[in-house]
């Protein structure tokens, strides 16, 4: 008996375009096509049961599950592998960014046939490289339902449907990818200069609570010992610091009070503490138990030093990264504003109303829940100018300031060369309407402010411009000297192992050719003291003999005894030179006939 054969006649169901029959049950051709993007290649399945996939979905979910149903499911149509590792991450981070890499195009333009009345219909997972695709290629595209099942069955079994891929070759291509898309991500992360600024703002409001603490341990604990000083220096980390210096109350006296002073910079204030060490109502403290409260003390003092340091990093950091909003605004309020939106680029995205309550999430939406007042203003509050303005202005001038920092933070973000022209400006537009909200004065109009911007902008990028060309012109020149001492010393280095032993063997020719009265001549001007010295002590200590035999030898037999005396010479005095002993002998032959 014949199977009925599953026709779908509804015109709205995704498949119902995707394949046609004959009278007789039998397809004409595949026109559904699902691509599948693996870090070893592209793959192209067709579909060929696809009575199967127009039935429900549990069951198609069901033959994902097993390889022989799937495979009377899909089919291998083409397959596209990479041919480096470096190509794989280039489509990848294609893929990611939604654009149609040129392999990709060539894949389909070659393995999906146009041909025919009906176009192929193309399954793809995203649906924005899908955009990308229909936009570059004029494709029909479908993206979910059951398209996403059969990529389901397809990454399950994928080692399975292409020949010669293994598992473990397919996972070790994956890790490799992931691996270095990774690396890429965090090379050519575009936010890595906010990152710094954004961990050290949250490093700097976590030393502030760290310090507090652990300076009000430091104050009760030694507050035991001399409880007067609390209320003399009620600042934490000078606190810590005589705490450090002063130990035991009992030792204060007359001499320490110049110490005092330079911790406490201010002479009544020392005499007030020295007076009061004298009259203290504390209770006596053991040697053991002051040297953990100044070992304390002292790490207190250094975390508040680190602090300053960490805040002038901060400070140099945000005059970098964004100097038109710390110009505006400060350099620990701007800090704070980009920590909050995650990047200087999110912030920039921000409109100005956005900004002005960044930081007051929780009021708003209690407000709106409630009803009640939204609030005026977030982290800008902590700005100069939202303080100095009268209660009835504040609301103004938060939106006015939003707006500014709203500018400043656009100008920062995409600006090629950063400079604090417009951050300036701005924050000298705020004071004008500042001071008009009190006075009545008419503040400048914009367009006037920002032609003067833009100009003033200009010759300071010029200027940063030439100063970073002499820079880079000064290290190239570094480079090169540095390269050519490099390779001098490497040349003169192999010259002087290959030329070593050659010039004392010329000498020697030399030396031998030449007459002895000449050669003492010669020698003799060039001498020093010391040479002299060891010649006299020579000449007392050679005989008559030796000098006469050394005249009637051979210049072989002068050869070698020249270096066996060169070698006993090297051993006794190695700082002199090998051709000392020789001009020695020449000069006892020279003394001995007279």
């Amino acid at each position: 008996m014949r199977k009925a054969t599953v026709i779908i006649e509804d015109a709205s169901h995704p498949l119902h375009h995707h394949f046609s029959l004959l009278p007789s049950g039998r397809r004409y051709r595949v026109l559904l096509h699902v691509l599948f993007e693996h870090a070893s290649g592209y793959a192209l399945f067709a579909v060929k049961e696809v009575e199967e996939i127009g039935m429900l979905l549990p069951q198609v979910e069901e033959s994902v599950l097993s390889l022989a149903k799937f495979n009377t499911i899909v089919s291998l149509a083409a397959f596209f592998p990479f041919k480096s590792a470096q190509a794989a991450l280039e489509n990848m981070n294609a893929i990611s960014e939604g654009l149609v890499h040129a392999d990709l195009k060539l894949f389909l333009e070659t393995n999906l046939s146009r041909s025919g009345k009906k176009k192929p219909v193309l399954g793809v997972s995203d649906a924005k490289i899908g955009a990308a695709l229909q936009e570059e290629l004029g494709l029909s595209l479908q993206t979910g339902g059951v398209v996403a099942e059969i990529l389901r069955g397809i990454r399950l079994h994928f080692h399975s449907l292409v020949k010669g891929l293994t598992a473990l070759a397919a996972s070790k291509a994956q890790l490799g990818l992931g691996h270095s898309y990774s690396r890429a991500k965090v090379k050519f992360n575009v936010n890595r200069a906010d990152n710094m600024i954004i961990q050290s703002i949250a490093l700097l409001d976590q030393l502030d609570k760290d310090i507090n603490t652990f300076s009000m341990r430091v104050r009760e604990w030694y507050g035991y010992h001399f409880p007067e000083l609390i209320k003399i220096v009620p600042d934490n980390s000078t606190y810590c610091r005589l705490a450090q210096l002063i130990g035991n109350r009992k030792e204060l006296s007359e001499e320490s009070l110049e110490s005092l002073e330079e911790v406490v910079m201010d002479g009544a204030k020392a005499q007030a503490i020295l007076e009061a060490s004298r009259q203290s109502m504390g209770m006596d403290i053991s040697p053991i138990d002051l040297i953990n409260i100044e070992r304390f003390s002292s790490r207190v003092v250094s975390l508040a030093e680190y602090r300053l340091e960490l805040q002038e990093y901060l400070r140099s950091k945000m005059g970098q990264v964004a100097p038109n909003l710390a110009a505006l605004i400060g350099e620990v309020v701007g800090a704070r504003l980009i920590s909050h939106a995650g990047s200087l680029t999110n912030l920039a995205k921000y409109p100005a109303s956005t900004v002005q309550i960044l930081g007051a999430e929780k009021a708003l939406f209690r407000a709106l829940k409630t009803r009640g007042n939204t609030p005026k203003y977030g982290l800008i509050f902590h700005s100069t100018f939202i303080g100095r303005a009268a209660a009835k202005n504040k609301g103004r001038i938060s939106r006015y300031l939003a707006n500014k920092c709203t500018i400043a933070s656009r100008i920062d973000c995409f600006s090629e060369v950063p400079t604090s022209v417009f951050g300036d400006k701005l924050r000298e537009q705020v004071e004008e309407r500042l001071s008009f909200y009190e006075t009545g004065d008419m503040p400048r109009k914009n367009v006037d402010v920002m032609k003067e911007a833009v100009q003033e902008a200009g010759e300071a990028a010029a200027e940063i411009k030439r100063k970073l060309e002499k820079k880079e012109k000064k290290r190239k020149k570094k480079e090169k000297k540095l390269l050519e001492l490099q390779e001098n010393g490497t040349n003169g280095e192999a010259e002087h192992e290959n030329g070593e032993s050659e010039p004392v063997a010329k000498k020697k020719k030399r030396q031998s050719e030449v007459p002895p009265d000449e050669a003492t001549e010669d020698n003799e001007a060039p001498e020093t003291p010391a040479k002299k010295k060891k010649k006299r002590k020579s000449e007392s200590a050679a005989e008559p003999e030796q000098t006469e035999e050394q005249t009637e030898e051979t210049p072989a037999k002068k050869k070698k005894k020249r270096q066996e005396a060169v070698e006993g010479d090297a051993e006794q005095a190695p700082e002199a030179p090998p051709t000392s002993e020789k001009k020695k002998k020449k000069k006892k032959k020279e003394a001995e006939p007279e």
